[in-house]
């Protein structure tokens, strides 16, 4: 089972890439303003629903793989850390913008708000890659069952970002104009999510299978 402190960690870990503008982020503030608070709701169910896909596929999918091919194992770990030090330069690059610009979005139905929530974090193949990086990190196969632990950590990270999401989508025109207003805010922030995202990949290659 997964320690109190090490869920602690993932969980303000988990923290700062959900308040990290992104684009689910960008789409529940933009549909929220376009058609409001329960339309952003929806998408956000459809978003939520998007993270437990990708969590099984990851935990079921790829655990079984890695046994059966270690070298596979390998090349996703190499992958893995290079990807979240691409998140970390892209955080604090030159001419980085995170400032959120909301969009004009059409009115949907109900049925077609959720689809495309889902859509948005599916074809985000961030998502998939994130949760391949970062829960190894926190995961201890001397705390018992690797899948249970994958689980817990999955299960806390959709927590942390559907409870983040839910108080944006409640306060989206307020939350554009926040973030718009503090660039000083932003960068601080971005630099603190670079650095704890290069010591993950830091760990993560020269971490042992």
């Amino acid at each position: 089972m997964v320690s109190f402190s090490t869920l602690i960690a993932f969980a303000l870990v988990s923290l700062g890439l959900v308040c990290s503008p992104g684009p689910n982020m960008i789409y529940l503030i933009s549909r929220s303003i376009t058609q409001g608070r329960m339309a952003g709701i929806i998408s956000l169910l459809g978003v939520v629903l998007g993270f437990v896909i990708y969590m099984v596929a990851t935990m079921l999918g790829l655990t079984a793989l890695f046994i059966a091919v270690p070298f596979i194992y390998e090349v996703v770990k190499w992958a893995g850390a290079a990807y979240l030090l691409w998140l970390a330069w892209n955080a604090i690059k030159p001419g980085a913008s995170p400032i959120l610009e909301p969009r004009s979005l059409a009115i949907e139905s109900p049925k077609k708000l959720f689809f495309m929530g889902l859509m948005t974090n599916l074809l985000n193949p961030k998502i998939a890659i994130l949760y391949v990086s970062l829960l190894p990190q926190f995961q201890d196969p001397s705390r018992g069952s690797l899948l249970l632990q994958g689980m817990t950590l999955g299960l806390t990270q959709i927590a942390v970002s559907f409870t983040v999401n839910l108080l944006i989508v409640l306060a989206a025109s307020r939350v554009a104009s926040w973030f718009g207003k503090r660039p000083a805010w932003l960068k601080v922030q971005r630099y603190l999510m670079a650095s704890v995202l290069t010591g993950l990949a830091a760990r993560m290659a020269f971490d042992r299978r």
